[in-house]
């Protein structure tokens, strides 16, 4: 098996489980705390600057940052780390297959000569939500409604400004699963097949 695989996810879908599941199972790497690891060593950045900067990109945000970019010595934070997020990525697929979650990779790689398996995973708001609880102890249903939606939003606001495209569109990708209704496991071995295929 030599593929990449790229596995970008709703929040609370289990995306991160599913790839590490699978990365398991072809016995491959998966890259994603390793990005953020990388990019600060890169980029001298602190950790927590990369973490809050990766997958969030508000229209106010924007619009500051726009105003700040007419001066001459100004480098938008989120610009570098996107950048050298990008060499990293890269740099990690490059090395053989492996799993790499989120961050735009299936963009990143899409020009790049690998063979590249592009995943997205997305479920119902119940089983999402009931996921989230289990990870963050919330159970108040408004709360997570709130935070399954701040975090989608985020994650769709770097992905389609960084790609031009629309996050979650099957047609970015070469499989979407609901995993609310096929359940991890199948999923994990659909994956696994499909990056098999044609070996």
């Amino acid at each position: 098996m030599n593929k990449v695989i790229t596995i970008s996810r709703e929040y609370g879908a289990g995306g991160h489980t599913i790839g590490k599941r699978v990365a398991q199972e072809l016995g491959i790497e998966i890259y994603d705390k390793d990005i953020v690891r990388e990019t600060v060593r890169a980029s001298g950045f602190e950790t927590e600057v990369v973490q809050e900067e990766e997958e969030d990109v508000s229209k106010a945000s924007t619009f500051l940052k726009s105003l700040c970019s007419s001066s001459v010595h100004y480098r938008d934070p989120q610009e570098v780390i996107h950048e050298v997020q990008t060499a990293v990525i890269l740099q990690f697929a490059k090395k053989g297959p492996c799993v790499i979650l989120g961050r735009c990779a299936d963009d990143i790689l899409r020009e790049s000569d690998m063979d590249v398996l592009n995943v997205f995973i997305h479920a119902d708001d119940l089983h999402r939500a009931v996921r989230i609880s289990e990870m963050t102890g919330i159970t108040n249903a408004t709360e997570l409604q709130k935070l399954m939606a701040k975090k989608d939003s985020s994650r769709r606001n770097y992905y389609e400004h960084y790609t031009h495209k629309k996050w979650g569109d099957s047609h970015n990708y070469d499989l979407t699963l609901d995993s609310g209704k096929l359940g991890v496991d199948l999923c994990v071995q659909m994956i696994v097949e499909a990056a098999k295929a044609g070996e």
